[in-house]
């Protein structure tokens, strides 16, 4: 065999090995299928939705619609509208805090009302996320009722029912039978996992990277077609003109933020002087999460300063809390820096409870003074604050 003829033979079964080994790589690694984003990741174009699609198979969005009874997401329309724009079923979620029946009723009610407002289609799936403290307080059988109650009132608006949870939370913390639910559950390693198969979805990753999209992102494996059935997007993302106009009717309420502010990476702990308000955005007009009294340590990741104030993010349990330190002329006049801290290191057979019992703290507060939630994975060695 001649030089050429070998060189040639060589090239295509090096070739062949490496399409094999793609194959069996991609066939092992979980799927993109599915994003869900809420105003915590900004405002989101369909350019970025259309990268997702094309370049990371991304097939369907889940949009936060809601909170409680009092909390509207502020980017729910433009990620709706953006996203059907870029050709992806759109569904959406209701973050619940309800303890009873007739609460869970009134949250159904405040979410489908927020969720046609927003402009959700007719026959999406709009679940209900379950993950509070409020439903850790209660037991496997009044989250049971409370869910219920929830699906069958939001069914009343042609949307179809689901619940989020975590997978330490199905099926002992409430009941999620097989062929229904979108469960989170995070592996240290993904590759070659299939969890929760037989779920509608499996939520295992918060921290995904798409190319032209800034920040971490949750993404999940669809296991059936529930959140991918009875939606075509209404304007192709080839059409630009359809687009733009979509694109200026869904933001037309929306405040995207000033060019000339941006937030910036600041991994700080703060020790209030006075009282201060948590807020839900950055902005004196945002809602107000809660009031964190004076002394109170927290723990933030980014700033920003707009509004005539320096503004800090928090990141909590189900999202971030923003609060000021200070008008601009005198950025910390709320805060003091530097605090001093009390650690732990994790050992083996920790968990979020046993270590937060240990302390005096509840799961949330421990993980959320640490930057995490309590899906997160800790491990033996690793430090954490606990005062």
């Amino acid at each position: 065999m001649n030089k050429h003829k070998l060189k040639a033979l060589i090239l295509t079964v090096g070739a062949i090995f490496m399409a094999f080994l793609m194959v069996n790589v991609t066939s092992q690694a979980a799927r993109m299928d599915m994003v869900d984003v809420s105003n915590n990741n900004g405002y989101m174009s369909t350019a970025e939705y259309t990268s997702m699609r094309n370049e990371f198979g991304v097939k369907a969005l889940t949009v936060k619609v809601s909170e409680g009874t009092t909390f509207k997401d502020g980017y729910a329309a433009s990620n709706i509208a953006n996203g059907q724009a870029a050709g992806l079923y759109v569904n959406g979620y209701h973050f619940a805090h309800y303890k009873t029946k007739a609460q869970a009723i009134a949250e159904a009610d405040f979410a489908g009302k927020t969720a046609k407002a927003a402009g959700l289609p007719v026959g999406a799936v709009l679940a209900t996320d379950v993950e509070s403290q409020e439903a850790n307080n209660q037991s496997k059988a009044t989250n049971d009722r409370n869910n219920v109650a929830f699906m069958k009132e939001i069914q009343k608006f042609g949307y179809r029912a689901d619940i989020y949870t975590s997978g330490s939370w199905a099926n002992s913390k409430m009941t999620i039978k097989g062929k229904t639910g979108w469960i989170a559950a995070y592996p240290y390693v993904v590759s070659g996992k299939n969890w929760y198969s037989t779920n509608h979805a499996w939520q295992w990753s918060s921290t995904a990277k798409f190319r032209i999209s800034y920040g971490g992102f949750d993404v999940s494996q669809l296991n059936s077609n529930y959140y991918t059935a009875g939606q075509k997007s209404t304007v192709k993302p080839t059409n630009k003109g359809a687009v733009k106009a979509n694109n200026q009717k869904a933001n037309k309420n929306i405040s995207k933020p000033s060019a000339s502010a941006k937030w910036v990476k600041e991994a700080k702990t703060y020790t209030l002087k006075t009282a201060v308000k948590l807020r839900t955005g950055a902005s004196t007009s945002s809602n107000v999460i809660t009031i964190l009294p004076a002394g109170t340590t927290v723990k933030t990741d980014h700033a920003i300063i707009q509004g005539g104030y320096r503004w800090v993010r928090q990141p909590r349990f189900n999202g971030y809390g923003y609060l000021a330190t200070g008008p601009a002329s005198n950025t910390l006049e709320y805060v003091k820096s530097g605090a001093t801290h009390t650690y732990y290191a994790v050992k083996s057979g920790d968990s979020w409870w046993s270590i937060a019992q240990r302390n005096g703290l509840s799961m949330t507060t421990l993980a959320s003074q640490n930057g995490k939630t309590i899906y997160t994975t800790i491990y033996p060695g690793q430090r954490l604050v606990v005062r």
